[in-house]
């Protein structure tokens, strides 16, 4: 008989440590003889994981974000099957660790456009004229996602069973899991028809938008700023909720730093660039032509203090990975747990095989030297390490930082290739985001008695799908890469990753004076920021904008960040004034808003390629 679930949250056997820890888990919560993978939740997964993937793509080259997967996820999947189970077309309902499984496959696949892939992926067809071969690049991503997941095994008892860290998102997943099938909780199929009912409104509005051309694609405001119409300036209300819905995932502070740094850019930077004939056209190219050297400065710079600042972590990071080759004491042999875990020597083995087709692939599609490629992957993997507990204990993976870094190490050690400085940066994030979105999921496993092998195997059957649907989606998206950039398909984590390459492989010292004045205070700026955050008050730090939010409004349209900022300041009046109503509607409300015009756009970007539509 399997044990009763324990709620998430708080975690039970948080008074005990070790292998005590891992022994009361075994106990307590875990659930051997419920169902975890599934043939059934294997195919859904991937089915949901690649249309997420395909909504995350659009909204990635739109808003320069990947939205979280997994909460999406399990509320889209119980929906369904209890759909089906009504309809008698499946015999047994959806268990809750069948859920946790089929999200895993689910958030390996829908993150396929984060870790880089996407930014990197953009940023090489910006700036050079490589266009790799579409079936080399599915290798590519999937081969990097999948060494991503290998280098989590290491680390997971670590980080999970023995230190419990938080992992904010694994441990919301649980939650809402627990919510969704639970009989006593009564809330799980309100929050699939606020997810429906969001997800059909986008679609028909997108629809009549951009398909039947039935109403405007936005708002302008009748007011002028330095003798031009507020909307060459980019400031206009955009009729794309797609940006609401982003905005509403975001916290409040980064909502108003995005329209703190919209204004800032296109209402202060850029009518003073006019007027010292800096630029000469009014338009959202000519501008963010020069506010990216800021705007990389800010996210480079608050990225690496950030995680300079987190050194007790980095160093944990490490203490936690030489715990793997110690010998294990009697009462760990005794728990049992090793029967439960992934067995240590996959991640070996795994290494071993994947990273020679990593190293191969970085020679033969980037002309990445053999020597600097067999640098790449051993480093990718130990800031993978890192950024694994970096995510475990802030919730954010910081490919900020990690990218950079990576960036500057290959513009020093080959200069002048730009293809391989991104990609170089591709393997570092890539390794990094999956190792920690494996962590992610396995902490909801944790939390709800799964199995961890399991779940392993989940993620990399999510990491395939992704990576064959990632692709093509690109292709048929944006069949013609020169749009990135432009206000239509902004891209901004693309301009800020080919601004950095193009600055470490070559150098600055073709940038105007203005512009490397810009970087310098846009360094300072982003120093100063996670400083005051780190050391202020507590009651001040709300009052200091994010850096994040600040340095990506810099490459963005106004219209965009102002969209955003209304979804943030929605979800974050909710949240005060209607606490009960928020929890139950804004993540299902949000993440509907975003499948829906996102899903739609691609039907539409569809159609118009084969020619049913008209552009």
């Amino acid at each position: 008989m399997s044990a009763t679930p324990v709620p998430a949250g708080p975690e039970t056997a948080a008074a005990v440590s070790g292998a005590d820890r891992e022994a009361h888990w075994l106990a307590h919560t875990y659930r051997p003889d419920e169902v975890n993978l599934t043939v059934r939740g294997v195919v859904a997964g991937m089915l949901i994981g690649a249309t997420m993937c395909l909504s995350n793509l659009y909204v990635f080259f739109k808003t320069g974000w990947s939205i979280g997967v997994t909460l999406t996820a399990c509320i889209l999947a119980f929906g369904s099957f209890q759909l089906l189970h009504a309809l008698r077309l499946i015999k047994r309902p959806l268990g809750a660790l069948e859920n946790n499984a089929l999200s895993t496959v689910a958030s390996g696949a829908g993150y396929m456009t984060g870790g880089g892939n996407m930014a990197a992926f953009g940023a090489l067809l910006m700036i050079t004229t490589v266009r790799p071969d579409g079936y080399a690049m599915i290798a590519w991503f999937g081969v990097i996602a999948a060494l991503g997941v290998f280098a989590a095994i290491p680390i997971k008892r670590q980080l999970i069973n023995q230190e419990g860290l938080a992992f904010p998102t694994g441990t919301a997943t649980a939650e809402t899991i627990n919510s969704l099938h639970s009989a006593a909780a009564g809330g799980g199929g309100g929050k699939v028809v606020w997810l429906a009912g969001s997800a059909v409104f986008a679609a028909v509005l997108t629809w009549f938008r951009d398909a039947l051309h039935w109403m405007p694609s936005m708002i302008p405001l009748p007011l002028t700023l330095a003798g031009r119409a507020l909307a060459e300036w980019t400031l206009y209300f955009k009729a794309e909720v797609v940006l609401i819905g982003a905005g509403a995932l975001m916290n409040f502070r980064t909502g108003w730093s995005l329209l703190l740094g919209g204004l800032l850019t296109y209402a202060v930077l850029g009518p003073a660039l006019l007027a010292h004939g800096i630029i000469t056209t009014v338009s959202y190219k000519a501008v963010v032509a020069w506010t990216l050297w800021p705007g990389a400065a800010i996210l480079v710079s608050s990225g690496l203090t950030s995680f300079a600042l987190d050194y007790q972590s980095i160093a944990r990071s490490f203490t936690g990975l030489t715990a793997v080759f110690r010998k294990k004491s009697a009462a760990e042999t005794e728990s049992g747990i090793d029967a439960v875990e992934c067995p240590e020597w996959w991640f070996p083995v795994g290494f071993v095989l994947l990273a020679p087709i990593v190293t191969g692939l970085m020679v033969w599609l980037f002309q990445i030297p053999l020597w600097a490629g067999l640098i790449a992957v051993p480093l990718a993997v130990v800031m993978g390490f890192v950024a694994a507990r970096v995510t475990g204990e802030t919730d954010v993976t910081p490919t900020k930082a990690l990218g950079p870094v990576t960036q500057l190490i290959y513009g020093v050690i080959t200069p002048g290739n730009l293809s391989g400085n991104i990609m170089s940066a591709n393997v570092t994030g890539g390794i990094g985001l999956h190792a920690a979105d494996l962590l992610t999921t396995l902490k909801t496993g944790w939390l709800l008695g799964a199995k961890p092998r399991h779940q392993f195997y989940a993620q990399l059957f999510g990491v395939l799908a992704g990576a064959a649907i990632v692709v093509p989606a690109f292709r048929l998206i944006l069949p013609d890469p020169s749009v990135l950039g432009s206000e239509a398909w902004p891209a901004p984590s693309c301009v800020v990753w080919a601004g950095v390459s193009q600055s470490f492989a070559g150098g600055i010292g073709a940038l105007p004076d203005s512009a490397k004045t810009a970087i310098i205070v846009g360094l300072a700026l982003g120093v100063a920021l996670v400083l005051f955050e780190k050391f202020a008050p507590k009651k001040l730090r709300p009052l200091m904008p994010s850096p994040a939010g600040l340095g990506i409004a810099m490459v963005l349209p106004g219209s965009n960040s102002i969209a955003m900022f209304l979804g943030a300041a929605a979800a974050e009046l909710m949240r005060r004034r209607m606490p009960a109503l928020a929890e139950k509607t804004v993540v299902p409300v949000a993440s509907g808003l975003i499948a829906g015009e996102s899903l739609m756009g691609i039907l539409i970007a569809a159609l118009v390629v084969t020619g049913v539509l008209a552009k």
